[in-house]
């Protein structure tokens, strides 16, 4: 699928692991000073905006490489979409994978205004710190409205 250029659609991959019979979830913190002392129902998967024309398998693997700082690969499990409260649509795809503990990622940045009016203009970074979780433990620091993709991934390994 690709889109068209004003889309309200967004791309990304929910990295997995299984350590000691446990499933345990990849989950990205948003950077910036705006969640800095936000974090349960803040955290994400790795995702971004589709570019003109771009497939949206391609646009999930180019965002968790620019926004993560690995590349992915392997076998990508559709995990199909959800609608998010803004209105954007995500679709996600999961992959087995694992992140050295003690890496530091490297992400994109973004600029904004900061403080607010203050005419200063700073950048930050898109992600400002990455985990492994419980599945537990992901279903609390996860935003809501991307639970769907937990209960996806256990049901496509469950019948693996």
């Amino acid at each position: 699928m690709s889109l068209s250029p004003r889309s309200r659609i967004s791309a990304g991959l929910l990295m997995y692991r299984i350590r000691e019979a446990q499933l345990q979830i990849f989950l990205a913190h948003p950077g910036g000073p705006i969640f800095k002392h936000k974090d349960e129902g803040h955290w994400s998967i790795p995702k971004g905006e589709a570019e003109p024309g771009e497939e949206l398998l391609a646009t999930a693997i180019r965002e968790f490489e620019e926004e993560v700082g690995i590349r992915p690969s392997g076998e990508f499990i559709p995990l199909e979409s959800i609608r998010q409260k803004g209105g954007k649509t995500v679709y996600a795809w999961a992959f087995c994978g694992d992140w050295p503990e003690g890496r530091a990622h490297r992400c994109n940045t973004f600029e904004m205004e900061w403080p607010p009016r203050s005419g200063q203009i700073r950048q930050f970074p898109e992600i400002d710190r990455v985990e492994f979780f419980s599945l537990a433990d992901a279903r609390r620091k996860l935003k809501e409205t991307q639970h769907p993709f937990l209960d996806r991934l256990a049901a496509a390994l469950s019948t693996a």
